[in-house]
């Protein structure tokens, strides 16, 4: 059954406050008897913000961004992006931001008073938390030390830097912005101000040895940032990369380079909690985390998507991708262009596509908490994904295997199959 996206609004919106328990009965039941959730609790809410302009597309890029030709409009962005948070608040109303991401395109292409303002107007908006996370995605080619200083002044807490490579040959290859000495130079400028940083790097470049791969990890271990994010370069659908193939390290040579960068991390005592990401003790990325436990996110601006939950139904949104044309259509209020609720037979899936990307696993009551459902709905994938050896659960864990880690991709099959 599809639900309206507006059905009766004193239940619509938790922020009407009144807690989930004091829903009509009546209301409840006719939930119940048609098939859709009950959730007793909404899950923690992050905030996404996207800014979808860059210097320049990078050839392996599938993101909605988009280069300047020559500049951007930024104040019409940020009324923009004003008015598509104020129109999006009914469905949030009340509940606390505990992370904020500004990702890209090249967030930091935006002036020190833009992000000021924009981070004021989200204050104003929504109520945060007081110990938020708020990370701002920075590409190397664009650090200014003044602005720098201005973007931590104005709340940002934890940067996030897109180096991908300490070799200037390969940046080139990947068409960055930025050379070597840049990367280096980036990270220096954001010690002075930032105490939690993420770098981005990637391997399986083209050209790459695997000796050249060893060498930029153990380059960025020693700047010793608080978080690590380590990407298998993909030549994906609709990227130059995906039209124009380069000549990557094979599927030997890539594994290879996995198992060396993996060895290193640890040996830095980096935690690898996530297929790609490592991070000191106590710096996981939290914004990333509620994605992965499927929790909750508003996002907005140009492309950006939602998911949202509700007592009895999960919706996801996508906003228009188009820069000018989102910007007209949430000056106008309305910067949705879709809006869809989850199908029940289809939730369980996306949850464990979400939680198995976690080493540690997940907590068996998560699963109800966040879908609504009971775990034994999924018993039979479960029941074959352990017997092959790719996950490992009792009473209280549900976990994938070093086997499962490694064949991800066959796991999060097994629980697609079962819709």
């Amino acid at each position: 059954m599809i639900i309206p996206i507006k059905p009766v609004t004193n239940f619509e919106n938790p922020g009407d406050g009144r807690s989930l328990s004091e829903i009509p009965q009546q209301v409840a039941d006719h939930y119940l008897r048609s098939g859709s959730l009950n959730l007793s609790a909404l899950p923690p809410l992050s905030l996404y913000i996207h800014f979808p302009w860059c210097v320049r597309k990078c050839p392996y890029c599938d993101f909605n961004s988009h280069e300047v030709k020559t500049s951007f409009d930024e104040d019409l962005y940020l009324s923009a992006l004003r008015a598509d948070l104020e129109a999006a608040l009914p469905l949030v109303w009340g509940r606390k931001i505990y992370t904020i991401f500004i990702g890209g395109g090249t967030p930091s292409l935006m002036s020190a008073a833009g992000l000021d303002r924009m981070l004021s107007d989200v204050r104003t908006l929504l109520p945060i938390d007081g110990n938020a996370e708020i990370t701002m995605e920075a590409n190397p080619g664009t650090f200014e030390t003044e602005k720098f200083r201005s973007f931590h002044a104005s709340g940002i807490n934890r940067l996030s830097i897109g180096i991908q490579s300490f070799n200037s040959q390969h940046l080139q290859a990947l068409g960055r912005i930025h050379d070597g000495d840049e990367a280096s130079r980036a990270i220096d400028i954001a010690q002075k101000y930032f105490d939690n940083i993420n770098l981005d790097l990637m391997f399986a470049l083209p050209g790459q040895t695997l000796e050249e791969a060893k060498r930029d990890v153990d380059t960025a271990i020693q700047f010793a940032p608080q978080h690590l994010s380590l990407y298998h370069l993909t030549l994906e659908p609709n990227t130059y990369f995906a039209k124009y193939p380069p000549v990557i390290p094979d599927d030997d040579l890539s594994a290879e380079m996995q198992d060396e960068i993996q060895a290193r991390m640890l040996q830095a005592q980096y935690g690898n909690y996530e297929v790609s990401a490592y991070a000191k003790r106590g710096r996981e990325a939290r914004h990333n985390l509620n994605y992965w436990n499927f929790g909750d996110y508003l996002g907005i601006g140009a492309g950006a998507h939602s998911k949202l939950s509700f007592p009895h139904r999960i919706v996801r949104q996508a906003r228009y991708k188009q820069p000018k044309t989102y910007m007209e259509e949430s000056l106008r209020g309305a910067a949705v262009q879709e809006s869809t609720e989850i199908p029940r037979n289809e939730i369980g899936f996306e949850f464990m596509l979400n939680a198995l990307r976690l080493n540690q696993g997940f907590e068996v009551n998560l699963f109800n908490d966040r879908t609504g459902l009971l775990l034994s709905s999924l018993e039979k994938p479960l029941i074959i994904a352990e017997k092959k050896g790719l996950i490992e659960r009792d009473h209280k864990i549900i976990r994938p295997t070093i086997l499962g880690r490694r064949f991800l991709n066959d796991l999060q099959q097994l629980f697609l199959e079962s819709e």
